[in-house]
């Protein structure tokens, strides 16, 4: 069981202060445009580029324009930014908290890195263990190197809080691209290894591969199967329709499409291999109708379809089914 409880963000974009949003399951967010949604988003996605070994904190801050770019308001109003994250997991709560202040060459540098755990049988809160400061990038995956547990968990918790945005379908979309079929562990962000992903699926875990096809099948009646072979250590996205001996490509495919291809391997991947917090940044973008009816569905099972322990179940036959078990059902905040 990871689940992560409570959020705390200040000095970040328009988020002057958030303080402990609470957290659930599932969690929409609704608000008009320009309310601060995204920018919420944007944080778990600055999250993903600070987290693996050495660190890209740095490259994704030349990314967006700056450090400038990433503090409410600019440096001169508000020159750091503050984050914690509370995990709760079966033994406890695993928390980790940063402050990040604005340095030279428009950058942010560590003013403070800690973290702790505080096991719940003890009842009692566990002293900050302090990373230090002045540090470019994180140094909690080398803590973490050195053995120490409560470093290990939480950086592995951080790691599979995930953003995905299958937004960008355009004629030079990775998604639509050849990629290499050894990397196809977890589905990326915007979908780029979406063929690798799925052939590993089809050959190690084939009763998901194939309600991902008949999740598919269900919304666009249409399609038939994927056609998924390696080819000079590259593969791509193909697919037959009903009735037809034609072979399609990511290039033909219609944006909304991809869309439903990455949504629904993304969502019916075995739960056991779910990240531990799944960020949907307008998923219903370019959807039917339907479509959307059929996804709110499936997140509402993503996000409660466990036993009275919070462990995947992985029997496929108690998994969600098309047609039988989300149709009709709607995702709640």
């Amino acid at each position: 069981m990871q689940h992560l409880k409570t959020l705390s963000l200040s000095g970040f974009k328009s988020i002057r202060e958030l303080d402990a949003l609470q957290l659930r399951s599932i969690n929409i967010l609704i608000g008009a445009n320009g309310a601060g949604k995204s920018n919420l988003i944007s944080f778990f996605k600055l999250l993903n580029w600070m987290t693996p070994s050495p660190g890209n904190l740095q490259f994704h801050i030349s990314q967006v324009g700056g450090a400038n770019s990433l503090l409410h308001e600019g440096a001169a109003r508000t020159p750091q930014l503050q984050a914690q994250l509370d995990f709760e997991t079966e033994h406890g709560t695993n928390e980790y908290a940063i402050r990040l202040f604005h340095a030279a060459r428009d950058t942010l540098i560590f003013a403070d890195e800690r973290y702790r755990f505080s096991q719940s049988s003890r009842g009692t809160t566990a002293p900050w263990i302090e990373l230090g400061s002045g540090h470019q990038e994180s140094v909690l995956s080398a803590k973490a190197a050195t053995g120490d547990q409560t470093a290990k968990t939480i950086l592995w918790l951080l790691k599979r809080c995930v953003v995905y945005q299958f937004h960008n379908t355009s004629e030079t979309a990775r998604i639509r691209q050849k990629w290499d079929p050894d990397d196809n562990r977890i589905l990326k962000g915007d979908g780029a290894n979406l063929a690798s992903f799925l052939f590993r699926l089809m050959r190690e875990r084939t009763p998901y591969y194939q309600r991902i096809v008949s999740a598919i099948r269900e919304v666009a009646p249409f399609f038939a199967d994927f056609e998924l072979e390696p080819s000079d250590n590259r593969i791509l996205l193909q697919w037959r329709e009903r009735n037809s001996d034609i072979l399609f490509g990511p290039h033909q495919a219609s944006d909304g499409s991809l869309r439903l291809f990455a949504l629904l391997a993304l969502l019916l991947q075995p739960e056991d291999e779910l990240p531990s917090v799944v960020i949907l940044d307008e998923p219903e973008l370019g959807l039917h109708p339907y479509a959307i009816n059929v996804l709110a569905g499936l997140l509402q099972g993503v996000a409660t379809h466990t036993d009275h322990l919070g462990n995947p179940v992985n029997n496929p036959d108690q998994l969600l089914r098309p047609g039988r078990h989300y149709r009709g059902r709607s995702a709640r905040s």
